[in-house]
């Protein structure tokens, strides 16, 4: 059977890339690491053009966690989101949708799709005022450790296996990971099943304890889908698992999106 290819572009500040790989290899994918180049203008067009030629040929983009050109200028993910957002870039996107390809995003990878506007609708390029965001910790430095979510939706090829209300451990490892949303906005994402993960409590209530939400993202959202399902983004290190990590956690600690999303192409 052939094997889903998932290419992985590779920006200046990516560093989650060989974990990302791993974890889709793991699950039986094929995978393409990709090294976006910015020394100068020539190179930039360059890896525009490459990059588009990859994702037309691939049946899944995942953009890495890291600290894409430093977190700058104005914040995370900006570099990787004005890539996107580059016609060429853009057309392959959504060449890649309209043939039921997938999306992921996790950290860097997530605030590159909220602030290019897949998400939360699948909009690319389309930001207003009342779109959400990533922002800075409510603690005002970075957080690393792990954390519990609750499974909020299933309604996606990435969330295929898990039940709701089902409790994962997350590593989480971040500056700028509270999602910032307004009441109305998440009044829809939570009417049309888009809230994927929430940060919850020891018993899987969503929870904006400190203790449990570490960052104070609104709604305790952790992770969100697209309307159609086909685009993930999140801000827990799910690929950041193996046999022998966090002996002294207690629960479940493999969140497996990546099996759901190889097995989304067997059917």
């Amino acid at each position: 059977m052939i094997k889903p290819l998932v290419i992985l572009p590779v920006f200046p500040g990516t560093n989650c890339d060989y974990d990302t790989a791993r974890a889709f290899e793991e699950a039986g994918a094929n995978t393409q690491i990709f090294v976006f180049r910015n020394l100068n203008e020539t190179e930039i067009n360059h890896s525009i053009d490459e990059l588009a030629a990859w994702i037309d040929k691939s049946a899944i983009l995942a953009l890495c966690g890291g600290f894409s050109s430093g977190d700058e200028p104005d914040g995370s993910g900006k570099f990787i989101a004005n890539v996107l957002n580059n016609t060429r870039i853009k057309t392959s996107i959504v060449g890649l949708l309209s043939r039921n390809g997938l999306i992921l995003g996790i950290c860097n990878g997530f605030q590159a799709l909220v602030k290019s506007g897949l998400l939360p609708f699948a909009k690319i390029g389309e930001i207003t005022s009342e779109s959400p965001t990533l922002f800075r910790n409510d603690c005002n430095r970075h957080v690393s450790q792990i954390t519990k979510t609750v499974v909020s939706s299933v309604n996606s090829p990435w969330l295929t296996s898990f039940k709701m209300g089902e409790i994962h451990q997350v590593a989480i490892s971040h500056g700028e990971g509270k999602f910032v949303v307004t009441d109305d906005v998440a009044k829809q994402l939570f009417e049309t099943q888009q809230v994927a993960f929430q940060y919850c409590d020891f018993d899987g209530k969503p929870s904006m304890d400190p203790n449990h939400n570490p960052n104070g993202s609104h709604f305790a959202i952790e992770g969100i889908i697209s309307p159609c399902g086909k685009i993930l983004g999140k801000m827990g290190h799910s690929e950041r698992k193996g046999e022998n990590l966090y002996k002294n956690i207690y629960g479940n600690k493999t969140q497996d999106i990546f099996g759901n999303a190889v097995r989304y192409f067997k059917k």
